[in-house]
């Protein structure tokens, strides 16, 4: 069977997370420089391959500080583990529009396998007669699961950082 090699279309993507700050409001991020590779059975998304690696350096909460503090050793440890990545193990059909992706994500030099729910949202030619295809990736992570420990105590009880970590990724793949 013939094999189809897909890209990250950069400007209609974006790979975000949500972590509550004071354990009542969001605090959302992305990360602004990262590559993929997927790799499917013509243009069927099931046993989909995929990886993907975002750097460190380009995570963007829209505030400088706390950018700094995530890659310093209290959080991601940028100087030391520069990229996170993520290799499938499975890409599995649960529905018709609707996936489980399987695999390995990589952070700090921790190893873990993890699961989200992907929905495919179809293939569609654009206006240059790319194909394109769109995926939808979301799930939770503990973030002290891969070593990202830091915290404080509130006086009003509670913590400043929850572990929980909302992950939310929009991708709009080309066909190559």
């Amino acid at each position: 069977m013939a094999t189809t090699k897909w890209a990250i279309d950069p400007t209609h993507s974006e790979i975000g997370f949500k972590i509550k700050h004071m354990m009542f409001t969001n605090v959302s991020g992305k990360f602004e420089n990262y590559d993929a590779t997927i790799t499917t059975e013509d243009d069927n998304f099931e046993n989909a391959k995929m990886e993907f690696s975002a750097d460190i350096n380009s995570i963007n909460t829209h505030n400088a500080d706390r950018d700094t503090h995530l890659k310093s050793a209290d959080f991601f440890d940028a100087d030391n583990y520069p990229k996170l990545t993520f290799k499938s193990s499975s890409f599995s059909k649960t529905d018709e529009h609707n996936y489980t992706l399987t695999g390995d994500l990589s952070l700090r030099g921790i190893t873990k396998s993890v699961q989200f729910p992907v929905e495919f949202s179809g293939l569609m030619k654009d206006p240059w007669g790319n194909t394109k295809a769109g995926l939808n990736i979301s799930g939770k992570i503990n973030r002290k699961d891969w070593g990202l420990n830091w915290n404080s105590a509130l006086e009003t009880g509670g913590v400043l950082v929850s572990e929980e970590v909302r992950l939310h990724i929009e991708l709009q793949l080309v066909k190559l």
